[in-house]
């Protein structure tokens, strides 16, 4: 039987976890404030429709953003935290306020892509000293992303 560590990784052990985990939290907070953005800037006859599904697409960003966070200070680290921080690791980027809604959405799932392989990073670099919760966490995320990566590119063809 494998022994249960009760979060004894050395740091050593969790700063490739970090590491992808502050690129991934990064990456979603720019996300968010784009899509943010969309919502308060989406126009045309798609208005109703998108203006709702970007605030329920960052209501749920919003809370993977608090959940990534703790998570790295469960590892002992502090998480990245100021917009300059964020602006600097991500390379998902920032949007205009005037876009189409048809390129609103195209910026969205292009975004889904980034992060999906943002999680991959961070599963595997929690497989590699067996953090299973992590895993666990990050996998549920891709989860609901590639469901919303399949549902905004079905609204965009």
């Amino acid at each position: 039987m494998k022994e249960y560590k009760k979060l004894g990784f050395s740091e050593e052990e969790t700063a490739e976890i970090v590491e992808a985990l502050n690129k991934l939290l990064a990456n979603l907070q720019v996300h968010y404030q784009k899509l943010r953005n969309f919502h308060w800037n989406v126009e045309g006859p798609n208005f109703f429709e998108l203006h709702d599904q970007f605030e329920l697409e960052y209501d749920q960003v919003k809370i993977q953003i608090d959940e990534i966070a703790e998570r790295i200070r469960v590892f002992g680290h502090k998480p990245l935290s100021t917009m300059a921080d964020y602006l600097k690791v991500a390379e998902i980027e920032e949007a205009e306020t005037d876009l189409s809604s048809q390129d609103m959405v195209a910026q969205i799932i292009q975004d889904f892509e980034f992060l999906l392989s943002f999680m991959m990073d961070a599963v595997e670099a929690a497989s590699e000293i067996d953090d299973n919760a992590t895993e666990d966490q990050i996998t549920g995320y891709m989860k609901r992303t590639e469901q919303r990566h399949w549902m905004f590119s079905a609204w965009a063809k």
